[in-house]
């Protein structure tokens, strides 16, 4: 016979024309998967692999062609994602075929060709599907509408009528070592018999017997203890065959309750439980055993559902064909009658992502009007705060240099920004902010944060006013949704008469920052730029920009805020308007050091979900002589008390530890980084992280080596530089 060589764990496996997969690790004395019984019907979730870089493939119904590569899932945790693919990329998925029948039968045996025949007879079309011919159904949905996979793509059909054919499935036995290998149902058997695979010493168990354990080394099974006439007796196997009796293979018709669906044949029967499992591994996808169903059972879990929840047991690869029937028999014996069997979940197969989402595209990260520009410029793309962002152009120091010492341009259009305004506007703001504002005057602008009645910190951000009855408030670029929803909800409450007018996706923002900032406004027509904490409208470049001077890099900063449609004509603008003063873009990875020198925080990075001011050095942001504002009621209770935690500045010599790195005092952990840089200009390590012990020390243990508690900012500590 005639076939050829698949590679199985890096090593050639010969196979015989006609195997499948399966068959071909067998033949060569292997596993496909880590060990169980195996029934080479579909039916189970042992035989699944990685092939040719695809996981949780069956490979029981894969045919085996020359070079095809087969590696095992890991013994625990799933199988690896493959991180070469470009994360820009859309995922590549199959064609999708749309096409409507009246008649859908799965499954081509006796009960399925009758009830072919029968609605041809009728004078129906009818189609057959059947995964003998490589029609992989996924799932049956409401409509009737079948999804079928094949390898030329993914098949939705629409039906008037879908029947169930599709048999009964061999039971599996759950005992002591049932996650051997060598372990076989009778069907599995024959085929490999057929397929002239030696077994070798086989014993073969059938229904009704008394199973006490599996017994092996190495992972394979060596012998089977039984009860016969009242004694244990143990007998040597290299092969175990079981003929331990079916079940109805129905997982496909308790996925709908439409009207439109009907189950006929072996997957329609009544077959009795097993006997009810006493030890073992019961699901041999998740790994659940008998004594995780006894120990969910004590805990109150008596119900099918619940018990199949609170233990994973039928949430894995093979959705409950092996382990169905026995959890059945385990909830029957305690309640003394059958409970029906639970709800099957589409999709019955393991898909790819490619597959899953075949013919749709939804990038969830949004990208800003200069997204082509970053990729122009060659900047690394990563996703942060909810958008794609450029993370670096290439070199990280040199655009952190072209900040401290000349001039850079940043894309900031992710920050939230809202327009408020009305007669009761001022009221509306001091009840949600904890600093006055009814002193800030058109044309200033002060940092803020903002808080929950909790008094923790959610967001922070600058409150710019325009007028007496106008503001515009800015949020980071995470929280923008969260806070406007925060917002109206409040104004909503409190009945104010207040206009509310989210602008984030209208206008974008560039971040003009460095000592020669103002120079290169100067060169594109802002004569007169605005001095720290003030802002202006004006046209930069001929485009219409609302100026906002301020910082978050620790030199003068200047945020352009102008439409998005305009944003790619003022960028490159400033681009060819700095070209000689050597304007450089600058990404993530510079703009979070810079700001880190200057101990600024990073609201949901530094801070945690019931981060209050005090806990990260901001009391001077909230002023508890206001009458009223959100979290002050609990700020007043909790002030007086003692608190153990906060968040402090770090510094150490050599390259900074990676973030999130466990705080250590007298070999014990205190606390742990929450950002980390590497400082080029102040030649150091800097970092903020969280003490939670009192008294708080004067030094720290961090990745082995020595940090001391530093006072931030670490940069430029009068702010001098940023208002420059």
């Amino acid at each position: 016979m005639s076939g050829g060589r698949i590679i199985v764990e890096g090593r050639p496996a010969d196979y015989v024309d006609g195997d499948t997969v399966a068959v071909a690790v067998v033949r060569a004395g292997e596993h496909p998967h880590h060990g169980g019984t195996l029934c080479l019907a579909g039916d189970c979730g042992n035989c699944v692999a990685v092939v040719d870089g695809t996981a949780f493939v069956r490979t029981c119904q894969t045919p085996a062609t020359a070079g095809l590569v087969v590696r095992r899932h890991p013994a625990v945790g799933a199988p690896p994602l493959d991180h070469g693919r470009d994360p820009m990329a859309a995922p590549a998925g199959p064609t999708v075929h749309h096409d409507d029948v009246d008649v859908i039968v799965v499954g081509a045996g006796d009960s399925g060709v009758a009830a072919a025949a029968a609605a041809r007879a009728a004078g129906h079309h009818v189609l057959v599907l059947d995964d003998g011919t490589g029609d992989d159904v996924v799932g049956v949905y409401p409509g009737p509408t079948v999804v079928v996979r094949r390898a030329a793509g993914i098949w939705q059909y629409h039906a008037d009528e879908v029947v169930i054919a599709t048999g009964a499935a061999e039971l599996h036995p759950v005992c002591p070592g049932n996650t051997l290998r060598g372990l076989y149902t009778a069907r599995a058997a024959a085929a490999l018999r057929a397929a002239g695979v030696d077994l070798g010493t086989v014993v073969e168990v059938a229904d009704g017997t008394s199973l006490v354990r599996l017994d092996g080394d190495d992972g394979r099974v060596r012998s089977v203890t039984q009860v016969v006439d009242g004694r244990e007796c143990t007998t040597p196997a290299d092969a175990v065959v079981f003929a331990l009796g079916s079940a109805p293979r129905d997982r496909l018709a308790r996925m709908s309750d439409d009207a439109g669906v009907r189950v006929v044949g072996p997957a329609a029967a009544r077959f009795a439980l097993p006997p009810c499992p006493r030890d073992g591994v019961l699901c041999p996808c998740s790994g659940s055993t008998v004594e995780d169903l006894r120990g969910g059972w004590d805990r109150g879990f008596q119900h099918l559902e619940l018990l199949k929840r609170s233990t994973l047991t039928g949430t894995g690869t093979c959705q409950g064909s092996v382990c169905g029937p026995h959890l059945q028999a385990f909830v029957a014996d305690r309640l003394g009658a059958e409970p029906a069997p639970f709800t099957a979940r589409p999709a019955s197969r393991q898909l790819t992502m490619g597959e899953a989402g075949a013919q749709v595209h939804l990038d969830a990260w949004r990208r800003t009007a200069l997204h082509d520009e970053h990729l122009a410029l060659g900047a690394r793309m990563d996703r942060f705060g909810g958008w794609w962002r450029p993370w670096n152009y290439g070199d990280h120091e040199a655009e952190y240099w072209a900040v401290r010492e000349g001039v850079s341009l940043g894309d900031v259009s992710t920050l939230g920004k809202m327009v408020v305004s009305g007669p009761d506007v001022v009221e509306a703001l001091e009840r949600l902010y904890p600093t006055h504002v009814a002193d800030i005057r058109p044309g200033r602008s002060r940092y803020v944060l903002l808080l929950n009645e909790r008094g923790h910190l959610i967001d922070d951000g600058m409150i710019v006013r325009e007028s007496d009855t106008r503001f515009v408030l800015t949020f980071t670029s995470g929280g923008a949704s969260a806070a406007e929803m925060w917002v109206r909800d409040w104004l909503e409450t409190w009945n104010l008469r207040v206009h509310v007018l989210d602008r984030t996706t209208a206008l974008a923002a560039i971040n003009v920052t460095g000592p020669r900032a103002g120079e290169l406004l100067a060169r594109v027509g802002v004569a007169e730029a605005p001095r720290f904490l003030q802002h202006v409208h004006a046209e930069v470049a001929g485009v219409p920009c609302h100026v906002m001077r301020l910082s978050f890099t620790g030199e003068a900063s200047f945020e352009l805020h102008h439409p998005v449609d305009r944003a790619v004509e003022l960028w490159r603008a400033l681009m060819d308007a700095g070209r000689s003063m050597g304007v450089k873009p600058h990404g993530l990875q510079a703009l979070f050091g810079l700001r880190l020198e200057k101990g600024h925080v990073i609201v949901g990075m530094d801070t945690e979900l019931d981060t209050t001011p005090r806990r990260v050095g901001m009391e001077w942001a909230v002023k508890m002589d206001k009458p009223d504002f959100l979290g002050r009621a609990a700020l007043a209770r909790t002030l007086a008390l003692p608190d153990h935690r906060r968040l402090v500045g770090l510094t150490m010599d050599g390259a900074a530890p990676v973030e999130g790195m466990p705080v250590v005092v007298d070999g014990g952990v205190i606390g742990h980084v929450t950002s980390s840089f590497t400082s080029p200009g102040l030649g150091r390590a800097v970092m903020l992280g969280w003490l939670k012990r009192e008294p708080f020390p004067t030094s720290v243990t961090i990745d082995g080596r020595t940090a001391t508690v530093t006072d931030v900012p670490f940069y430029d500590p009068a702010g001098a530089r940023a208002r420059a």
